[in-house]
């Protein structure tokens, strides 16, 4: 008589297959999120724009759109950008409230595609605020163009 089993002591002809299935559901889930997080993030039409100084006025300056500057700090502030001034915007909504008071007022034109809202980022702005402005100035119907400005060009 032993003190251990016979039948421990064989073989066993079978695989346990749940740590695989384990991690294969893990893995899918994963690029299942990837495929989703770049559709979000990257489908959605986001042309970038160069900012060059500007040679001279060319002729068709009636058939430029009407510009809106908008640029985004370091820490995540809103600002509006005028050739004056600079006003400090609360939130993307304030943004929305104040492209579509001057639609209204007709300081921009009615049609909200003839309008180009340009997006000033600074370079170590976080992702989240950047997206936010991004849907929020879509979901109202203007184009938004984030600007490259070389190194160069700023001051």
């Amino acid at each position: 008589m032993s003190l251990i089993p016979d039948e421990e002591f064989k073989r066993s002809s079978s695989i346990n297959l749940a740590p695989m299935v384990d991690f294969l559901f893990l893995v899918i889930a994963v690029f299942a999120t990837m495929a989703i997080t770049r559709a979000a993030l990257y489908d959605t039409e986001v042309n970038l724009v160069k900012v060059t100084p500007e040679k001279q006025a060319s002729p068709a300056a009636s058939e430029t759109p009407a510009l809106v500057n908008i640029s985004i700090t370091e820490d995540g502030k809103y600002k509006w950008l005028t050739e004056v001034n600079e006003f400090i915007m609360e939130n993307p909504a304030s943004i929305k409230k104040e492209l579509l008071k001057q639609q209204q007022l007709g300081l921009i034109p009615s049609d909200a595609h003839q309008t180009k809202v340009l997006l000033h980022i600074d370079k170590n702005a976080r992702w989240e605020p950047v997206a936010q402005v991004i849907f929020t100035i879509r979901e109202a119907g203007f184009s938004i163009h984030p600007v490259y400005e070389p190194e160069e060009n700023r001051q």
